[in-house]
């Protein structure tokens, strides 16, 4: 069904397409990013991209996770994590991370995090502006901006 709509030559077609080309820039960019920046601002960018595809500021992953994502070892990401949350910019308790200040996170990240985030903008943002609909849920990235939103205005207040 879906290779159908594929060859209809229609939206389907090309919003895969799209998202292909994000993904691939995406990876492009993780492998200069794992090469030429610190564990810790890896790990905000990792955590940055995670909370895009979200609807929370909570993430439930461990270290060892984490560290196979990242390439590094765990005591690399236990390090990096720690710093974070010294600075007080996370919340780490087993396998649970709370990100606390979103805005400071993104300032810690190396640019790496931004060239991707502006690439699936500039890619997909239209398709989340609009709100459409696909395989019976609303664009995730349309939430993540609602309930970044909500937590600004929560956090500032």
């Amino acid at each position: 069904m879906l290779l159908a709509e594929f060859e209809r030559d229609g939206a389907v077609m090309h919003l895969l397409l799209r998202y292909t080309q994000a993904l691939i820039s995406q990876m492009t960019q993780t492998a200069a990013c794992n090469r030429h920046h610190r564990i810790e601002q890896q790990l905000c960018r990792w955590l940055l991209l995670s909370l895009d595809r979200i609807a929370t500021t909570d993430l439930n992953m461990t270290q060892e996770l984490i560290s196979n994502m990242l390439g590094v070892r765990r005591e690399g990401v236990t390090q990096a994590a720690a710093k974070l949350q010294c600075k007080g910019l996370i919340q780490y308790s087993r396998g649970h991370i709370t990100v606390l200040h979103r805005k400071e996170l993104e300032l810690h990240a190396c640019e790496c995090y931004e060239v991707v985030k502006k690439e699936y903008d500039r890619l997909l943002g239209r398709v989340c502006d609009q709100q459409l609909e696909f395989a019976g849920g609303v664009c995730e990235r349309a939430r993540v901006a609602r309930t970044c939103v909500r937590y600004r205005t929560e956090r500032d207040t």
